[in-house]
């Protein structure tokens, strides 16, 4: 594809921010104080929320505006395919998830550490995927989307992904991994984002036609991440309304984000 090196930059951000996330380990002393986990949390729910509405289930009902009132059928679809194969996910894969003494998924006897990586690697998929299939769109034209809306996905992505990264890399390093130890399992928590992304783009060609079933899946597995995850972990405990008040800045950055940039 020749102009996949001009994309490579937009597939490569959100990987970066949870990079850039888990170097905090080397400059901050203490884990994150619950509430700032909370706000973090909230934040990043924000942005997915908005990223799933604005960057890919509107796309999706647009690319099919001549089936009129019946639009929303291949969007609801896929959206629903994508609920459910994060579903399958959550049952077949051992993980932890952040603050939770009790694993789900099938019994394990996996470190906890490794489970906590897992939990943080499950909810990246569905991220590199909506990153993937934006620039996918993007590569063959065949999806209502512009150079600047898949670059204000990447974006927005890769903002909620930094304090992901911190939130993995920190508990890790107080649990007894080492700095180098925490920050490499942040950083591979992460790198299942860019090689998702580029599988998606090596299939663009081929997903041509399914396309409004691609961007609503993605959207689907991302609500699926933010209800059934982060929501609770954002709620848990008392002052929850600072995980609230965030997931409102992260809406109005990525809505915002889109709507400038697209």
């Amino acid at each position: 594809m020749s102009n996949f090196a001009q994309m490579l930059p937009g597939l490569l951000i959100p990987f970066i921010g949870t990079a850039a996330g888990s170097g905090c380990v080397f400059f901050m002393r203490r884990e994150l104080d619950r509430t700032v986990q909370r706000a973090l949390t909230g934040f990043a729910s924000g942005v997915m929320v908005a990223a799933s509405i604005w960057s890919l289930l509107i796309p999706a009902m647009e690319q099919v505006s001549g089936m009129g009132a019946m639009a929303f059928i291949p969007a609801a679809a896929g959206f629903w395919l994508g609920i459910l194969f994060l579903l399958l996910l959550d049952t077949i894969i051992p993980h932890l998830h952040m603050n939770a003494e009790k694993a789900e998924g099938p019994k394990s006897r996996l470190a906890r550490t490794t489970m906590m990586v897992l939990a943080v690697t499950l909810h990246n998929i569905p991220e590199g995927m909506a990153v993937g299939v934006v620039y996918a769109g993007l590569a063959t034209g065949s999806a209502e989307i512009t150079a600047g809306g898949a670059m204000a996905l990447a974006l927005g992505i890769a903002i909620q992904n930094f304090p992901e990264g911190a939130i993995i890399s920190m508990p890790l390093h107080a649990q007894g991994k080492s700095r180098t130890g925490a920050f490499l399992d942040g950083v591979l928590s992460g790198a299942v984002e860019p090689a998702g992304a580029f599988l998606t783009i090596l299939a663009a060609a081929r997903i041509v036609p399914a396309m409004p079933y691609f961007l609503s899946f993605a959207a689907g597995a991302m609500m699926y991440v933010v209800v059934e995850e982060l929501i609770p972990e954002m709620s848990e405990g008392e002052h929850s309304n600072v995980g609230v008040i965030a997931f409102a800045a992260g809406f109005t950055i990525m809505m915002a984000l889109d709507v400038a940039l697209g």
